[in-house]
């Protein structure tokens, strides 16, 4: 089985959490840029959805510096990223305002990317997954770290059908970039 039998196709939610961010002296959360690593670990981030053909159509970024930095180096891996919308909702966002943000996508978009940060991405894909393919469940139960993504797949007519329960956990991910010589 691949999600939940239910009416309409087969969506995809990709949720991705900002790659390791530096904490400069005298700059505010929201505009914290990404450390050397997660300069490093975005980049692999992009390269592991295209290796595991699951390119969205649409991405929802937090307007945190973080959040759109991780979101510019993933889509540079791809020939034709993307549209992107940049949501302040999302910056801070716990599972019930994401889920709200998921459900105004478009119904034509298939797969969504949402990149944004914890709790509240690591509620959101423990309270919509009913299951999961191996131990990815445990493991984003265990820990969601920074450029972890997983990976939701369900049946439904609309974003707005998507509800707790209903997806399956078909893949988490981390991917890690490799520190240059």
């Amino acid at each position: 089985m691949i999600a939940r039998a239910g009416a309409g196709p087969l969506r995809r939610l990709v949720v991705l959490r900002h790659a390791k961010s530096a904490w400069p002296t005298g700059i505010g959360d929201h505009d914290r840029p990404l450390a050397p690593r997660g300069r490093r670990d975005a980049p692999a981030a992009g390269r592991a959805l295209a290796d595991a053909d699951c390119l969205p159509d649409l991405a929802l970024c937090s307007t945190a510096v973080r959040a759109r930095q991780t979101w510019e180096l993933a889509a540079q891996q791809w020939g034709t990223p993307p549209p992107a919308r940049f949501d302040r909702r999302l910056y801070g966002a716990g599972a019930p305002e994401l889920l709200a943000a998921v459900h105004e996508v478009p119904d034509q978009m298939m797969t969504l990317l949402l990149i944004g940060h914890n709790p509240g991405l690591q509620e959101l894909v423990l309270e919509l997954a009913e299951d999961s393919l191996d131990d990815a469940l445990d493991d984003v139960r265990t820990k969601f770290p920074t450029s972890a993504m997983a990976v939701l797949a369900w049946h439904g007519a609309s974003w707005e059908a998507l509800t707790p329960g209903v997806a399956l956990l078909t893949d988490m991910i981390v991917p890690r970039g490799r520190k240059k010589p």
